[in-house]
């Protein structure tokens, strides 16, 4: 499947309209096409399609509506700044969903559908004002070593973690691979290790009381930090400390990414699901879930299509969409509330460029390094200026975080010989002092500033390399993907009151909805956003249990 074009990926934004005064324009509906399926799945991110693959692996006869023109979500490649390249829209890394049993233990085989993961050596550059920097290798002790050039008791510090963490991979995977409450949660499986205690006070305190804590050197902490930073959670909240040991499941297993295109992903699922009889549409958002007698038998889409469930509707729109398509006295009143009060995260600018050469760092050695991926970070103080930034609406240009991915450095099929496609992911308040519409005004003005920080860390980025740019605002972002809300591009915080038992909503994290007949996956529920597949493959497994089956069952009677 050849990317699309840029013109039908804008195009996309208009798919599914949001309400923010002159933003959008309601679709015209047109006359009612009834259609049956066993199950109906409104969206098609990756989860929606992880949990359709179980599911028509079982039997069942499903169809999935996409209200943009492409599948994928958030797992999408596109032709962005220039025909014919394949950029990934917004994610590129699928590190979390290697340890989903669906690929771990190969429930699902993928393979067959030409979905091959490349690894990059360095892992990750981390380059600092003054001209240092820190490059994580896929050797330990490689990455050790660089922790020396600054300090021999944090280059220690980090060799012996790695070793300590190595007990936390199973536990992550019982706690994120199973719906919530069917197993021991986080904390009681940590306060069971050996010094389970200490374990369990470092997991309650904040990514950053454990960062200082450990580390005396700035540009170490700054490296921790940024790496704990990059599932958005920020690091100086309370029972944020797990994310500051996520930097050494990457050290073990690297940062996959798909030859191809983050795309890749969805398009191999989408062909698992074909082969076995189930139906994916594009351009059918869902604006309406059916009601027959208190339970949701099917939905309504824009055009004025209906598809009919004769067992369930699984959903992966966004519970602050989802939540209005039924009338609130069938979700109840505290589950409102609840999603009332739901936050996002930090949001993302997004910049994608078109280079005639990959951007490369100037090492203190003299040396030039050109890697896959790199994050800057000037100091651990420039996270706790974001949480202020987007607290007052101001976009901090002087030291902003970023994220610069040039994955044709580690995958040259993605463009043309002498083209390489790179993208910024800057983070920026949604709601900026004059409103989130006034991101139409400095979008342009934002990138440039946005580029000329990066160009301190890589001079080589002057405007004659650049060919073309496409830049999305936290605004474009919502628009264009009603999941991504407020610019969230995991779909909201994931923070001690929107984790766990607590996503979406206190009551409800086990994939079912209030109303009866109604399935909730995606980023809005556990663990949250990141490509890892396991909202989708829960669901299915409190769905497949309502069923009377189970997926060891469903893989049994298919080997069969």
């Amino acid at each position: 499947m050849s990317p699309i074009s840029r013109r039908d990926f804008v195009k996309g934004a208009l798919a599914a309209p949001i309400a923010l005064g002159p933003l959008g324009a309601k679709a015209k509906a047109e006359a009612p096409v009834g259609n049956e399926y066993d199950i109906v799945v409104a969206g098609a991110g990756h989860n929606s399609l992880v949990a359709t693959a179980y599911l028509v692996t079982a039997g069942f006869k499903c169809v999935v509506l996409e209200g943009r023109p492409m599948i994928g979500g958030g797992t999408q490649t596109a032709s962005l700044t220039l025909t014919g390249l394949q950029e990934d829209v917004c994610s590129t890394v699928h590190a979390e969903i290697q340890a989903n049993p669906m690929f771990r233990n190969n429930e699902i085989d993928l393979k067959p559908y030409g979905l091959e993961y490349l690894k990059a050596d360095p892992i990750l550059h981390f380059p600092f004002l003054d001209g240092t920097s820190i490059t994580m290798w896929l050797d330990i002790e490689r990455t050790a070593e660089e922790f020396a050039k600054f300090s021999k008791k944090d280059a220690d510090t980090y060799r012996r973690l790695y070793k300590e963490t190595e007990v936390l991979g199973p536990i992550y995977g019982e706690t994120n691979f199973n719906p919530p409450g069917t197993t021991k949660s986080f904390i009681e499986l940590v306060s069971a290790l050996p010094h389970g205690e200490v374990w369990k006070r470092r997991m309650m305190m904040s990514a950053w009381d454990n960062i200082r804590f450990l580390f005396e050197d700035e540009h170490v902490r700054s490296f921790m930090m940024a790496s704990s930073f990059i599932r958005t959670i920020p690091p100086e909240m309370p029972m944020t400390g797990s994310t500051a040991y996520a930097v050494f499941g990457e050290q073990r297993g690297g940062r996959p990414v798909p030859k191809g295109g983050s795309g890749k992903l969805a398009e191999a699922l989408a062909g698992y699901i074909r082969d076995r009889g189930g139906v994916i549409l594009t351009n059918k958002g869902v604006d309406k879930l059916l009601i027959d007698s208190g339970r949701c038998v099917g939905v309504h889409c824009v055009d004025g299509s209906e598809y009919h469930a004769r067992k369930a509707v699984l959903s992966s729109m966004h519970i602050k969409d989802v939540i209005k398509m039924a009338p609130a006295e069938l979700w109840g009143e505290d589950f409102v509330a609840n999603v009332d009060l739901w936050q996002g995260e930090p949001s993302a600018f997004l910049s994608h460029y078109a280079l005639t050469e990959p951007p490369e760092f100037k090492l203190a050695n003299g040396k030039t390094l050109i890697t896959a991926e790199s994050l800057i970070l000037n100091s651990p103080e420039s996270l706790f200026k974001l949480a202020y930034n987007v607290s007052v609406g101001e976009v901090d240009y002087e030291a902003p975080h970023q994220a610069m991915t040039c994955m044709t450095v580690l995958d040259p099929t993605r463009a043309p010989k002498g083209v390489h496609t790179m993208y910024f992911l800057s983070f920026a308040p949604f709601n900026l002092k004059q409103g989130p519409q006034h991101w139409d005004v400095i979008k342009e003005e934002a990138a440039d500033k946005f580029l000329n920080f990066a160009r301190r860390f890589s001079p080589n980025l002057t405007d004659d390399k650049i060919l073309a740019r496409f830049c999305e605002t936290p605004l474009d972002i919502w628009r264009r993907n009603p999941n991504f809300w407020h610019g969230s591009i995991h779909s909201g915080q994931m923070d001690a009151a929107q984790t766990g038992t607590m996503r979406p909503v206190p009551g409800w994290a086990d994939y079912k909805m209030p109303i009866p007949g109604l399935s909730q996956t995606g980023a809005t529920t556990h663990p949250g956003g990141s490509v890892s597949g396991a909202p989708g493959r829960n669901a299915v497994m409190v769905m497949l249990k309502d069923f009377g089956t189970s997926i060891p069952e469903v893989l049994r009677k298919r080997v069969k």
